[in-house]
């Protein structure tokens, strides 16, 4: 082969090999442009690279989601008066950042504008013109905005609008939830508190902690896509989750009558200064607390100046004193162990070699057992737990509801404590030494005195309510927990505590009243030393109470007030200190049963041949006092006859047959004997005016063969 054939072959092996390479490179190309086009194609169709949804990964990107706040529920006393609720306040902020412009338009407060801004914030906030200006020409220019401190903080929509209506540029707001609290030392620690933690409203303290989960509602959120600069697309579509707001709670306590004890609490703190006071003041007969409160106390609405973290009433433990006296008499009289007319030797009683002392250690010689109340004798309860023994009178002291929790529900309570492994200490506890108990366990004992012997778990949540009120999610009322006497004994006993306010040598005096009957007994309770060893010493060194029931006949309060240490009795006797708060609550409250029955009449009908407890139930549900003569079902006689009217109240008698006995009338009006002597057909004497102190004829004794009754009244 030639030369020049050797040169054309190579010439075409050259151009077979380039346009082998030529396809080689077409179809790599092609081959790409295919993957590319396949992947272009899965993404367009499948939105997703990797295992990464573009879709969701694009809507994470411009979307946005914002919190709807759900509205915490407020707290309202019985009458639907708000005691605790939301509501916005403001923080302000301006702006200084020449940078903070927003599609074209200066977002910032301009130099020219700085003086009335100061003028206008000076004007509207607590803080001066000067240092407004000082706070907007900051020493770093760099600044982006500027706050003023507390004085802008808190503040109210009026101020808002007052501000806003000035129309700067560069001053704005930051909304904020907060609780008010209208009404500030109000029940305080009842009522509770709340704390902000994350932008969210938690209860810290009383209803509003223990309540929290009712309150506090769920938040709802808002979804909607943004742009760059996180301004909402328009014409996107936004979703909602409705926020459910919280529930409402309703107290039983009575606006006015709590802020009337809180006024009367404050001046006697103020005037006396005692280490600490309580207060409470309770429906006989339903177990609603009306008002409480204690001292020191706190402005919910301030939250400055908390003394302490608990509530006095449910969690502290105290001696009671004299006031236990209460709960030794009717054991004794409920057990068949009291005879009011046997006499006894006062002033000192030995008990395994430790002496008791009655508060006049001289003693008052030999008196009755029914003067051992009425004086607050100390060896007058003594002996009475010796002759109940002490697993009789343990077992009612457990009855009565001491010794552990009354169940309340408002927040952690104390159990109290006792000391009752000698018979010199089983003594004490007869007379409120010994024991500790908390004031509600106090409060739910004294009911079964005021009650007739039913026993009433006292409570102050009257129902729990749905945001839009539709739903009622809890309710609470009247419970009777047991019935640890009689009724005979109860109103045995609120006979006595009548006599410590009428009797000469009662111990209440200072709290007779010309508006309406009343019964105490007051209380003077040593104070166990810190120190261990014994009990402290001093004048003012005790537990100074009273407890007190109106009308004593039926009645329908109870209050109960305890002074701890005052530093001065400022001139006046104990009780009278006492009185400066009880007398003036108890005749309001007296005042607002009247006002509110003033009108109300129940009409009498013939209820001859009619179950007596049945009507005796109605009639007493319908606001009268009954009294049934008689042991037999159906009533024979009734003293108001049919068609005629009484005022809520009032007293009707009905007669049954059977075996007859004697009344205890002590504490009558001379218009209820009357009619109870003309039921029963006897001649009536009476002798003096006001109320029956005296009957001739004994209580509970047989009145066969009886033909004259005759009553002295005072």
């Amino acid at each position: 082969m030639n030369m020049k054939n050797k040169r054309t072959l190579n010439k075409q092996k050259m151009q077979l090999k380039r346009k082998r390479l030529g396809i080689g490179l077409f179809f790599t190309v092609f081959l790409i442009f295919v993957i590319f086009i396949g992947r272009f194609f899965y993404v367009g169709v499948f939105h997703k690279v990797a295992g990464i949804d573009l879709n969701k990964k694009v809507a994470q990107l411009y979307a946005n989601k914002t919190q709807i706040k759900a509205k915490r529920g407020s707290i309202y006393d019985t009458n639907g008066n708000t005691i605790a609720e939301d509501t916005t306040t403001y923080s302000v902020y301006v702006v200084l950042s020449k940078s903070a412009v927003y599609y074209g338009k200066r977002a910032y407060l301009a130099d020219k504008d700085k003086e009335k801004a100061a003028r206008v914030l000076s004007k509207n906030l607590p803080i001066s013109y000067e240092k407004v200006y000082q706070i907007l020409n900051p020493d770093n220019p760099d600044l982006y905005q500027v706050e003023l401190g507390t004085a802008g903080k808190g503040i109210s929509l009026e101020t808002k609008k007052a501000i806003e209506a000035a129309n700067i540029t560069g001053i704005n707001f930051t909304p904020t939830v907060a609780r008010l609290y209208p009404n500030g030392n109000f029940a305080s620690y009842f009522i509770g508190l709340t704390a902000t933690m994350n932008n969210e409203i938690s209860g810290t303290m009383g209803i509003e902690k223990v309540y929290n989960d009712f309150l506090k509602g769920t938040n709802g959120t808002r979804s909607y896509m943004k742009d760059n600069s996180g301004t909402e697309i328009p014409g996107t579509k936004s979703k909602y989750k409705k926020a459910k707001n919280g529930a409402d709670v309703y107290t039983t306590l009575d606006s006015q009558l709590q802020v009337y004890m809180e006024n009367l609490l404050t001046a006697a703190q103020k005037k006396y200064q005692p280490q600490s006071m309580t207060a409470v003041l309770m429906n006989a007969k339903t177990g609603a607390i009306l008002a409480a409160s204690q001292r020191p106390t706190f402005n919910a609405q301030t939250k400055s100046n908390i003394p302490v973290w608990r509530n006095e009433l449910l969690a502290e433990t105290y001696e009671p004193g004299s006031t236990m006296k209460i709960f030794t008499t009717a054991a004794a009289i409920n057990s068949g162990h009291y005879n009011g007319n046997a006499y006894y030797n006062s002033g000192a009683l030995t008990i395994d070699g430790s002496k008791i002392y009655d508060w006049n250690r001289a003693g008052w010689g030999s008196i009755t057992y029914d003067q051992a109340f009425i004086r607050s004798s100390n060896v007058g309860m003594a002996l009475l737990e010796q002759q109940m023994g002490k697993k009789l009178w343990l077992n009612y002291i457990q009855k009565f509801g001491f010794l552990k929790e009354t169940n309340a529900g408002l927040g952690p309570e104390s159990k109290g404590s006792i000391s009752y492994n000698y018979p010199i200490e089983q003594a004490n506890t007869a007379y409120g030494q010994g024991i500790d108990v908390t004031v509600f366990q106090m409060m739910q004992g004294f009911s079964a005195i005021a009650n007739n012997g039913k026993e009433l778990r006292p409570y102050m949540i009257k129902k729990i309510v749905s945001a839009d009120g539709n739903k009622v999610l809890k309710q609470e009322g009247k419970k009777v927990i047991g019935q640890p006497i009689k009724a005979t004994t109860a109103k045995q006993v609120r006979n006595l505590m009548t006599q410590v306010v009428t009797d000469e040598h009662g111990t209440g005096t200072a709290f007779k009243s010309d508006q309406y009957e009343v019964g105490v007994k007051t209380g003077t309770a040593q104070i166990a030393s810190p120190s261990g060893g014994g009990y402290l010493t001093g004048d003012t060194n005790y537990i100074f109470s009273v407890v007190g029931m109106a009308p004593i006949d039926n009645p329908k309060y109870i209050l109960y007030i305890t002074v701890k240490q005052p530093k001065t009795f400022a001139d006046k006797t104990s009780g009278e200190m006492l009185a400066e708060v009880f007398n003036p609550l108890m005749e309001r409250s007296m005042k607002e049963t009247a006002a509110s029955t003033s009108k109300k009449a129940v009409t009498i009908s013939n209820y001859k041949n009619q179950s007596s407890s049945e009507v005796a139930e109605k009639l007493q549900a319908a606001g009268l006092v009954v009294t049934v003569l008689g042991n037999k079902k159906q009533i024979q006689a009734q003293s108001t006859p049919a068609n005629q009217e009484l005022f809520v109240g009032s007293r009707i008698i009905l007669k049954t047959g059977g075996t007859m006995t004697m009344p205890d009338i002590k504490g009558w009006s001379r218009s209820d004997v009357v009619k109870l002597a003309t039921i029963l057909g006897l001649k009536l004497k009476v002798v003096g005016a006001g109320y029956v102190s005296e009957q001739s004829v004994v209580a509970n004794s047989n009145l066969s063969g009886v033909k004259e009754l005759t009553v002295k009244l005072s």
